[in-house]
């Protein structure tokens, strides 16, 4: 038997064995449906960062640096600081991970951090001002996937979220002549909230959160959503051929709120 056909072969018996699982609500790695994985979160990992978070959720580990320059405003926001998000996926965290450009995986993950990030309104961009219109701060989110084992997106949004919420901004004041120098002393990041995202999958007609790396590729669509602390959805997204019908929406939307509220207990409850 060749392995391609061995390897095949060896798919097709773990796919049973999952739909068989999920029927009776259990899940290959003994979870059942609504489980995460082991989580843990470190913060201050990177010491030149201004911030920084490791984060693993069972195989799936990702690393988030955060860093702050001063520069000039948008000029369609010249009273708001600038807030930006990149990911990269390192090339020995998955064989399928090439070097290079960032990629449409590695663009959309970053949106969909920024967006939870941004539409939450977490960071009070308003207070990273130094001269209105003319100078603020710049604060860069870096991702970093070191391994991949699923749900690359609650793990980036955990990190992203764990590093700013421990971040500190350098202290600037402005000169005679109007420029910024830097002066002693670290401020707090201005946070005014803690989205926390949820991913939820649907595998033969079944709904379950945190999907591993298997689960992921065997699911028929994903749907991501994000929440503030008040409950509010902020980040919406939905992936993958299939269709969710409006209760199976609901049902997500109501998962994602049980288990946003059990994560930000948990892992962010200092900061909110």
């Amino acid at each position: 038997m060749s392995t391609t056909t061995q390897a095949e072969t060896l798919t097709r018996i773990k796919s049973k064995q999952m739909f068989d699982l999920l029927s009776s609500g259990r899940r290959l790695d003994g979870r059942d449906l609504v489980s995460y994985r082991d989580i843990q979160i470190e913060t201050g990992v990177i010491d030149k960062a201004e911030g920084s978070a490791s984060v693993s959720i069972g195989d799936t580990r990702v690393l988030v640096g955060v860093k702050v320059e001063v520069g000039e405003p948008y000029s369609d926001s010249p009273n708001s600081g600038v807030l930006t998000v990149n990911a990269e996926f390192v090339p020995l965290a998955h064989k399928i991970f090439e070097p290079g450009p960032p990629d449409e995986n590695s663009i959309e993950l970053a949106r969909i951090v920024d967006r939870g990030i941004r539409e939450s309104q977490s960071v009070d961009l308003e207070k990273l001002v130094i001269v209105p219109g003319r100078l603020v701060y710049i604060v860069f989110v870096d991702i970093y996937i070191l391994n991949h084992g699923g749900n690359l997106v609650d793990a980036a949004g955990f990190a992203a979220i764990a590093a700013l919420m421990g971040a500190k901004v350098p202290n600037y004041e402005v000169n005679e002549k109007g420029d910024p120098v830097k002066v002693e002393g670290y401020s707090n990041m201005p946070m005014q909230d803690c989205p926390i995202p949820t991913t939820v999958v649907k595998i033969n007609n079944t709904l379950l959160v945190d999907p591993d790396l298997d689960e992921e590729n065997m699911s028929e669509a994903k749907i991501l959503i994000t929440l503030t602390k008040d409950e509010k959805v902020c980040a919406i997204q939905k992936s993958g051929m299939e269709t969710f019908t409006v209760q199976e929406i609901v049902q997500a939307q109501k998962i994602a709120k049980e288990k946003a509220d059990e994560n930000r207990r948990k892992f962010f409850k200092e900061w909110c």
